[in-house]
């Protein structure tokens, strides 16, 4: 990327945010477990597979594919904040899966050619600096006919659990000096496709995963978003006191926008996910 974008920093950023915010984002999986099954039921899992999770986190996604795949099957969770990793490894009580934790670099994985037959990668793509070489490295990796599952975040439009803190941070901060990638830039289902068959991948199929969140009041809301938001929750750290607490309080009125359907106090704010798979030619 231009304009001054360093990735390296970049992922230095991610890595110490979601190290900060490990246990808080596990504790949050649940407001993502449909998009969460949806992407697993995706991913067509069966005993016996090799399956390799993708910025991993906690490993929850991992655990649960697991799950699928035993008697016989394995899954690697990778990420770079081995904070994230050491979390998810205190939270595993199943002892009959075969569940390994590692942490990598999307973009250099050290494993062989086609060792895996399925990638996961929740809610992943958008943060790496470089997606083709992420996707490339997945497609090494892959044995021919396996297959990647994704989830992305839709566009800015389409997921107000996101869009309404970030409107507010604009509205109230100044401009960075250097842009991150957006978490929506591949929001747009025809960009997606290019990204994965522009990568050697086929049979391409994406589905909208559309779900919502509910929280009591403004302050649960913005809590949710800082434990999703890794190296933009380091950096909002980073301010004054009063700014965060003018940023918690903004919010609010954006989200009387989103009222419960059943009448009780707080909000529910929607979102939408793209989920997509594709194969690793024969």
């Amino acid at each position: 990327m231009s304009g001054g974008f360093d990735s390296r920093r970049f992922k230095s950023m991610e890595r110490a945010g979601f190290n900060r915010i490990a246990a808080r984002y596990a504790d949050g999986a649940h407001l993502r477990a449909a998009l969460a099954h949806a992407l697993l039921d995706a991913a067509a899992l069966a005993p016996g597979l090799r399956v390799l999770d993708l910025a991993s986190g906690p490993g929850l996604l991992a655990a649960d594919a697991a799950r699928r795949v035993r008697p016989g099957g394995m899954v690697l969770a990778t990420d770079i904040a081995e904070g994230m990793l050491l979390e998810g490894a205190r939270r595993v009580t199943d002892r009959d899966i075969d569940l390994l934790f590692s942490a990598a670099d999307a973009e250099h994985l050290c494993l062989a050619d086609a060792s895996v037959d399925r990638v996961l990668a929740g809610l992943a793509l958008f943060m790496f600096p470089h997606p083709e070489h992420a996707l490339s490295e997945v497609r090494r990796v892959l044995a021919p006919g396996g297959r990647i599952a994704l989830s992305v975040w839709g566009t800015r439009d389409d997921v107000p659990l996101i869009s309404r803190a970030q409107d507010c941070i604009a509205r109230l901060l100044p401009p960075p000096k250097v842009a991150r990638p957006s978490v929506f830039r591949f929001g747009d289902p025809a960009q997606l496709q290019a990204m994965l068959e522009n990568a050697g991948f086929t049979e391409v199929g994406i589905a909208a995963c559309d779900f919502s969140c509910s929280f009591d009041d403004a302050e649960s809301y913005w809590q949710a978003f800082l434990d999703l938001a890794g190296g933009a929750a380091e950096a909002l750290s980073r301010l004054p006191d009063t700014t965060q607490q003018a940023l918690r309080e903004a919010v609010g009125a954006d989200l009387a926008q989103h009222p419960r359907t059943d009448g009780r106090p707080g909000c529910s704010v929607p979102a939408r996910a793209l989920i997509a798979t594709a194969t690793r030619p024969i």
